[in-house]
């Protein structure tokens, strides 16, 4: 990359938002500049910006080799349209509810220059449009008045290298004191507002002039760097490392470093701790909410007695035999003698050793009595399988605890417990350590708890290992059932699943012509991967098996990026599988994503508001030509979305294992090459192949699935709560 290592200043005119990436503000923006017929590529990190933003940016030009010519700018700064082009997309992107690109256009036919003092002043002056209804008029004149109030914020955050978007965001949170509380510590932005990173609260600490080696960054950085290790599921980082990667991100002395950590103990944001005899620093919450949850764990192992009344496991174990007409397993026989002794139990084991016959087999045992069950899982997909083997209702574990739209608090806690005698919790391999600590305060003391899932899976998104920690420290009951029931035999992918599991090969012989639930398809190269991989979900598996394309299929890859990751075959699968994309008479597009009516997508956030979770699949019903808002069908419930929530959503064609956790899917195809090598474990590829139901099909080489097979995963998560369990705390 060639440098031209003058600065520069730059203006013009935002007419296309390319890429905008939430967390770390990173934009690839196209800027008409003046006397310039073509817009120029901008490359910066700053807030959320619009179509029609006029923009100010200072930086350097530079040759990319790949991209050409484009102006990397370290500081952007915004201000309103004046000119008409500029206030018609200013109007039309979004910013202004009821007023889509159709409408900002007819605004501007009939008032030019003036539209802004018209819409401010004169509003009554709009019902002069064409097609003006009376609730479309009042939203647009509440918005613009909410515009209003927060103007200052808005004025502040473009001073400052923020964009217009994340205005409402933070008004919303901090309301009138928006602007005390970021001047005092801009760094607080990350922590508490959705879509604001650290990055971008860094840009604007430095346009605050909060100098780079103070200690508040210091502080900051240390706790970001933690906040990152959260995605290797990490409750804390060893203070070696800590320091080595917060010195890389933050670019100041180690002294400084020492300070803000010195900060950051004194204040309990964080804590140091010994992990294995290595000074680990933690989170503090973490820290503290697995020092919780050991404690009512134990508690629950030594309390005695039951709600229901005393059992006598083998005749109870010869009823249910009976009754549901099975033979169970010396597992699951086990598992309902510690029914009859403990108020707490794990049930593990893999695909087809009888997790949920032994479920069902509690069940009807205690419905002789009169205990309460109370059912849920992680996911919803999880929590209807449930419902749909037992015939009890099951909820998500948000759902269970109830939780209110503000902030996401669970109304279910140790003032307000859940209500019944016994809780059987499903998929507990997801369950990271802030879900089950809120789990256990919502538990009564009089409830018993059920833990089942299978501890070879991959382990939760979030911090922790709960399932793996409360396992081996051998002071919870545990039934691991092992044996592979006969009907459950005769299926390739539960038995190929086993063979994995135990580092052995999986059967990858040609199965052409013989009918089986799993196969596996050579590719030489990721384009040879990559087409027949669409080629087999468009029409080969529909044709040979029946299997709907969009509904019954899931395609799962081991990695997010590569020309085989989701980002990439997304929009490939979008084009192959919805035929609206090609005659679609509107869409809406969010950096740089088109979405379409029919596309399938994931939500990937928590909306509390909307009762909607990060995982949760759906359908898009509806796009508004106007407003850009979309509805979204989620489980057989409408949700809508404004066009500048969109960032929530993403298309889920095709998804990375570990966002299908908890899932299952009547198909699942997984592509398995060479150029995945960084992400090929054991736990992924065995995680990937058991969300298959009927069909399992990888497609790709030999050599890639034989290390996945070897590659033990070597990460140990720092965390604590084994250590808790052990020391019985």
């Amino acid at each position: 990359m060639e440098k031209n290592a003058e600065e520069t200043e730059i203006k013009g005119i935002i007419s296309r938002v390319t890429y905008y990436q939430a967390d770390t503000g990173f934009s690839v923006l196209k800027v008409k500049l003046p006397k310039k017929n073509d817009p120029v590529s901008v490359i910066v990190q700053t807030g959320q910006l619009y179509e029609g933003e006029p923009i100010s940016a200072q930086g350097r030009w530079e040759n990319h080799k790949a991209h050409g010519m484009q102006f990397k700018a370290h500081m952007v700064k915004t201000s309103v349209p004046t000119q008409l082009l500029g206030i018609e997309k200013y109007l039309g992107s979004g910013l202004i509810k009821g007023i889509g690109p159709g409408f900002a256009k007819k605004i501007i036919e009939k008032f030019g220059e003036k539209a802004f003092e018209i819409i401010d002043q004169s509003p009554h002056k709009l019902q002069e449009i064409t097609g003006l209804s009376g609730a479309r008029y009042e939203g647009i004149l509440a918005s613009w008045e909410n515009h209003k109030s927060i103007r200052e914020i808005m004025v502040f955050l473009q001073m400052h290298g923020m964009g217009v978007s994340k205005a409402n965001k933070i008004y919303k949170t901090y309301g009138q004191k928006a602007i005390k509380i970021i001047e005092k510590n801009p760094y607080q932005l990350a922590k508490d507002i959705h879509g604001i990173g650290f990055k971008t609260a860094d840009i604007m600490a430095q346009s605050l002039g909060i100098p780079k080696d103070s200690v508040i960054r210091a502080h900051a950085g240390l706790q970001y760097t933690l906040l990152q290790g959260l995605n290797d599921g990490h409750c804390g980082l060893p203070q070696e490392k800590l320091l080595v990667e917060a010195e890389k991100l933050l670019a100041i002395p180690e002294a400084i470093l020492q300070q803000g950590l010195e900060l950051g103990l004194a204040e309990k944001s964080l804590i140091a701790d010994l992990k294995d005899n290595i000074d680990v620093i933690f989170l503090y919450y973490l820290w503290h909410y697995e020092k919780t949850i050991a404690k009512i764990i134990l508690n629950l192992v030594s309390q005695q007695p039951l709600k229901w009344k005393a059992l006598k496991a083998q005749p109870e174990i010869e009823w249910v035999e009976n009754h549901l007409k099975l033979s169970l397993s010396l597992g699951q026989k086990e598992a309902i003698r510690q029914l009859t002794s403990s108020k707490l139990m794990i049930i593990t084991g893999g695909p087809g050793v009888g997790k949920t016959s032994v479920i069902q087999s509690i069940i009807q045992i205690l419905k002789k009595q009169p205990v309460t069950i109370l059912l849920a899982a992680p996911t919803g997909r999880a929590a209807k399988r449930m419902t749909e083997a037992t015939g009890l209702p099951a909820k998500t574990l948000h759902r269970l605890l109830e939780t209110e739209g503000k902030g996401g608090k669970f109304q279910r806690n140790e003032e307000n417990p859940l209500e019944g005698d016994l809780l059987i919790i499903d998929e507990v391999s997801m369950v990271d350590v802030p879900m089950l600590r809120s789990l256990l305060l919502a538990l009564p003391k009089s409830m018993s708890l059920i833990l089942v899932g299978d501890v070879d899976q991959l382990p939760s998104v979030g911090p922790g290992q709960v399932l793996k920690d409360l396992i081996e420290s051998d002071k919870v009951p545990v039934c691991r059932l092992t044996q592979i029931f006969r009907q459950a035999k005769s299926s390739h992918i539960i038995t190929n699943a086993h063979c994995i599991n135990q580092g052995n090969m999986p059967d990858l012989t040609d199965k052409t012509g013989i009918e089986t639930d799993f196969y596996f398809v050579s590719a030489k190269t990721p384009e040879d991967c990559q087409y027949k991989l669409l080629k087999m979900v468009k029409e080969r598996i529909p044709q040979k098996f029946g299997f709907n394309s969009l509904t019954d299929i899931q395609i799962l890859t081991p990695m997010n990026r590569s020309s085989l990751g989701a980002q990439s075959l997304n929009p490939l699968l979008q084009e192959a599988l919805n035929p609206r994309v090609k005659t679609a008479s509107h869409w809406v597009e969010r950096f740089g994503t088109r979405f379409y009516i029919g596309d399938k997508i994931i939500q990937t956030t928590n909306n509390y508001d909307k009762d909607v979770f990060n995982g949760d699949g759906g359908i898009i019903q509806a796009i508004d030509s106007e407003t850009k808002a979309v509805v979204i069908e989620f489980d057989g419930r409408e949700v809508h979305y404004e066009v500048d929530e969109l960032d929530e959503i993403a298309l889920a064609y095709a998804l990375t294992i570990h966002k299908s956790q908890g899932s299952e899917y009547p198909v699942v195809v997984i592509p398995i090459m060479m150029q995945h090598y960084m992400m090929l474990k054991r736990n992924l590829l065995y995680t990937g192949i058991t969300r298959g139901k009927k069909l399992v099909i990888c497609v790709g080489e030999k050599r890639a699935v034989a290390m996945a097979v070897k590659g033990q995963e070597k990460l140990a998560r720092y965390s604590k709560l084994r250590e808790w369990l052990e020391l019985g705390t």
